[in-house]
């Protein structure tokens, strides 16, 4: 009989604990998504694209103009955008992307994410690895999704249940095409050898120019085809822009005066509101 009570008292106490917890809400461990879907943390892995080189008017990172993380009021980043859902957030976005990056780096910024127990994290890479001081010196197909693949397998394992965000590469064909008419993008991109695969003799119409032209263009179709590919393979939990940073036509007036190859402040909204559409 006692021992019958005393299970009764047990079962009691089991239920008004059960009862009590049920009440309470409870916060989202670091690196878990809340429950309104937005995350109260977050990093950028990368390049000098998300590092926001040359978007405070002179030629150095800006972090805080960057279309994801960005928190200055001159970019609407995924930063700022979740954080007007989520304060949480606040003071919890990470950028681990690095200048001339290519996408060997990708899996170093990738532990640091883990370490930061990011519970949202974007990925822009690739235009270092198209832009080679020649064709052949690109990074291969084969290479640069076996890179790839490697940062996203650390990102899945550190952090299960957080969720990647892959984009897509900027059309530098396009920005070529844009470029080649300009006085000064022609001046900038011979004198400062900027991506010279594609900006080399910017100007020339000879048909081996315009063919090296075409197979960087072509390689980098290549490269957002394997980011597609390694984002599905990841399962659920990461997202691809669909081509979304590929379509965005910037302006001359959107990239920087100083190299007319990364993006101003109002590239970097561009890029904000590109991909955020195409984000979780």
């Amino acid at each position: 009989m006692i021992r019958r009570w005393h299970l009764v008292v047990l079962t009691l106490l089991a239920l008004f604990a059960l009862a009590c917890e049920g009440g309470t809400a409870r916060p989202a461990p670091t690196g878990t998504p809340t429950k309104s879907g937005y995350p109260s943390s977050m990093a950028a892995i990368g390049d000098s694209i998300t590092a926001a080189l040359g978007s405070c008017g002179t030629y150095v990172v800006c972090n805080r103009n960057s279309w994801s993380t960005g928190s200055g009021d001159t970019v609407d980043s995924h930063y700022r955008r979740i954080l007007a859902k989520n304060p949480k957030i606040k003071g919890n976005a990470r950028n681990f992307a690095e200048v001339g990056a290519e996408a060997d780096a990708l899996d170093g910024q990738a532990a640091r994410a883990v370490k930061a127990k990011s519970a949202y994290v974007t990925v822009l890479i690739g235009a270092n690895d198209a832009c080679a001081k020649t064709v052949g010196g690109m990074t291969s197909v084969a290479t640069f999704r076996s890179q790839v693949d490697s940062a996203l397998n650390r990102l899945k394992k550190g952090l299960p249940k957080s969720r990647v965000l892959v984009t897509s590469i900027p059309d530098l064909y396009r920005l070529w095409e844009l470029g080649k008419s300009s006085p000064e993008a022609v001046r900038v991109w011979t004198r400062a050898t900027i991506c010279p695969s594609m900006f080399a003799d910017p100007a020339s119409t000879a048909d081996a120019d315009e063919q090296r032209r075409r197979q960087v263009r072509d390689r980098i179709d290549d490269y957002d085809d394997q980011l597609q590919q390694a984002c599905k393979a990841y399962g659920k939990r990461c997202r691809w822009d669909n081509g979304a940073v590929h379509r965005v036509r910037f302006g001359l007036d959107e990239v920087s005066s100083v190299d007319y190859f990364h993006p101003n402040a109002k590239g970097q909204n561009e890029l904000a509101d590109a991909t955020y559409r195409a984000s979780w």
